[in-house]
């Protein structure tokens, strides 16, 4: 899919249950440590808004990535009625070793799902609307017809919401990434994830430059878009390799940027090398900007979507 940093909710006595990483896994399944610095405990979600959203979600069968990968921002954003749909089903057909979501075999496509989605927003009121997929690479056009199908629903059915994707690579296909385009989102969002080095430990189905063509080709066909990426880390990646990769996606054109950290959901996920300190994602931040990007997003809970609708140009 297109991947967020995962995060498990700690509660008193909680015991992590292994599983399976589907195709390609080879993580061994070792004890979490527990031990995480006070900047990066959340408050578990709850509350009417947060249950009358989750009950929505339910009575239309749609899935969000915020519950799916596990985001510690999902209490803050449901508890202020913003969601992160997730389409295309809730497996993936690849196997990062970072993410939450379930890896195999998916179903067949729900060709009503984009309707469903647009009924939501707009029984939500939302003022910015953000739509994500798992990897669907079984599929001849990775699921890229669905992505747009849903945006235009989401025009049809609410349409002063501005909506942002978060897209797959779609394998590398470009009439893929352009029948995106086409139905015109007003941010388009890819994430490149983790330093070169990493890509095949950390994602052994993507491929690092196929991910800036992404955003190279996105901001080639469509300019006025709003183009974003994301990095997360806590890896195993040193500063320079962040900082170089940040580089060369400033190059390719894009806009917006976010940097977060890497939380292991599971002892079967890549474990956690190190935690960066929100003084140095300060100096990222501060790094981005003088590369000449429009907006950096960094902190240790930063994901992909978090305060998403504060990205978009008006």
């Amino acid at each position: 899919m297109a991947e967020l940093a995962p995060i498990v909710f700690e509660m008193p006595g909680e015991v992590e249950r292994p599983r399976s990483r589907g195709r390609g896994a080879s993580n061994t399944a070792v004890p979490i440590d527990r031990s995480r610095p006070e900047w990066l405990k959340v408050r578990l979600p709850t509350g009417p808004t947060y249950e009358n959203l989750r009950r929505l979600m339910r009575s239309k069968e749609l899935h969000t990535v915020c519950e799916e990968a596990h985001c510690p921002n999902m209490a803050e954003c449901w508890g202020a009625g913003t969601a992160t749909f997730m389409i295309l089903g809730d497996t993936c057909t690849r196997s990062c070793g970072f993410c939450a979501v379930k890896t195999g075999r998916p179903g067949v496509v729900d060709v009503d799902e984009p309707q469903r989605v647009g009924e939501a927003v707009a029984q939500m009121a939302l003022g910015h609307a953000v739509v994500t997929s798992v990897n669907r690479d079984e599929l001849p056009d990775g699921g890229a017809e669905i992505f747009a199908e849903t945006i235009r629903e989401i025009r049809r059915q609410s349409p002063s919401t501005t909506v942002e994707v978060l897209i797959p690579d779609f394998v590398g296909r470009p009439e893929s990434l352009d029948a995106v385009l086409a139905a015109r989102p007003e941010i388009l969002n890819h994430n490149v994830e983790t330093v070169p080095r990493l890509y095949p430990r950390v994602r052994p189905q993507a491929r690092y430059e196929r991910s800036l063509e992404v955003l190279r080709r996105t901001k080639q066909r469509a300019p006025d878009l709003v183009c974003k990426s994301g990095i997360m880390v806590g890896l195993g990646e040193t500063r320079d390799e962040v900082v170089a990769t940040m580089r060369d996606i400033a190059s390719q054109g894009t806009d917006i940027l976010t940097v977060g950290q890497y939380l292991r959901p599971s002892p079967v996920h890549l474990p956690i090398e190190r935690y960066w300190t929100p003084s140095e994602f300060d100096e990222l931040r501060d790094t981005g900007m003088t590369m000449g990007f429009r907006h950096v997003e960094a902190g240790p809970l930063v994901r992909s979507s978090y305060h998403a609708e504060r990205h978009v140009r008006r």
